[in-house]
């Protein structure tokens, strides 16, 4: 028991100089990521998805990247654990033991509402983009050990106020996180006549609209759902006047004009988007070029987006 007691202690003493480590981590990470996003460059990463990840639908919120609420949501975490180690512990002990008391609770209840946060996103990596983001799996490794740190970082006397604490914060954490994407992502274009998704803000060339005119006129398909992040990035490569002009096909239920029956007519879609182009299949986002090709287009082919 007295070994046990000792090593509690020294958990006790470097838990929050290591919550302050993680998230400064966290901040210069998810800061490098905002600046990325606001100079539109690519991301520095070993493998494809992280660019599909950090531009897709999910990625900002109400116009505004995603990754800058991140990195406030760390620096928050970093002042907090921090801050009470500034105060000289052999002078001013009680008023340092009162600062680690108010934000030992504020630290538990933040990380939780990361760790919940970032476990949402990392549902939407597997189930909707379906790619690997590194940044995103690190980001969501540290709000886990920041919480496990919160746990054990301390004695925490009154456990069950800790329990429904956490509790309440994961399920307010939960149902605002998918109400935001819900509202940033449909925003006014949910109507009564179904979900169109968010508007396309790419302008189109010439180019653009002519292609878009050829394959609604050869019969071509793009099969979507107004949630699917690939479908909007395809649409934004055609920009917003050539939109209206592509064959664009609503599988999703509660869409805008949705043709649900049409789409699961056809078994060669397992996912979205695909395209129907003189017969042939294409899976995923295509280049304009790729689709200027399939469908035999002749016409400008100086794209814009």
């Amino acid at each position: 028991m007295g070994r046990r007691r000792k090593e509690n202690r020294g958990i006790y003493r470097w838990s929050r100089p290591a919550i302050g480590a993680i998230a400064t981590v966290g901040a210069l990470g998810t800061a490098y990521l905002t600046v990325i996003k606001l100079m539109g460059n690519s991301a520095a990463c070993p493998v494809k998805g992280c660019d599909q990840v950090l531009t897709s639908a999910y990625a900002d919120v109400f116009g505004i990247p995603l990754t800058l609420f991140g990195c406030l949501a760390y620096l928050t975490m970093g002042a907090l654990s921090l801050g009470p180690l500034l105060i000289n512990g052999d002078g001013n002990s009680k008023q340092r033991q009162q600062l680690e008391d108010t934000t030992w609770p504020l630290l538990f209840i933040g990380a939780t509402g990361m760790m919940v946060f970032s476990g949402y996103l990392m549902y939407l990596l597997a189930t909707e983009l379906k790619a690997a983001c590194l940044y995103c799996i690190a980001s969501a490794s540290f709000t886990l050990l920041m919480f496990i740190l919160t746990l054990v970082g301390r004695q925490w006397e009154d456990q069950g106020a800790l329990v429904f604490r956490g509790v309440i914060m994961g399920m307010v954490t939960l149902v605002a996180t998918i109400g935001m994407y819900s509202i940033s992502i449909n925003g006014p274009s949910a109507t009564a006549a179904g979900n169109t998704g968010p508007a396309v803000t790419n302008t189109s060339g010439e180019a653009e609209v002519a292609l878009a005119k050829h394959l609604k006129e050869v019969d071509a398909k793009m099969y979507g759902a107004y949630w699917c992040p690939h479908c909007f990035d395809q649409k934004q490569l055609f920009g917003k006047e050539a939109k209206k002009y592509m064959p664009y096909i609503e599988c999703a239920d509660d869409g805008a004009d949705s043709q649900t029956e049409l789409c699961r007519s056809v078994p060669e879609i397992s996912g979205f988007p695909t395209w129907e182009v003189n017969g042939q299949f294409l899976a995923g986002t295509q280049t304009l070029s790729t689709l200027a090709e399939a469908s035999g287009y002749t016409g400008p082919k100086n794209f814009k987006n």
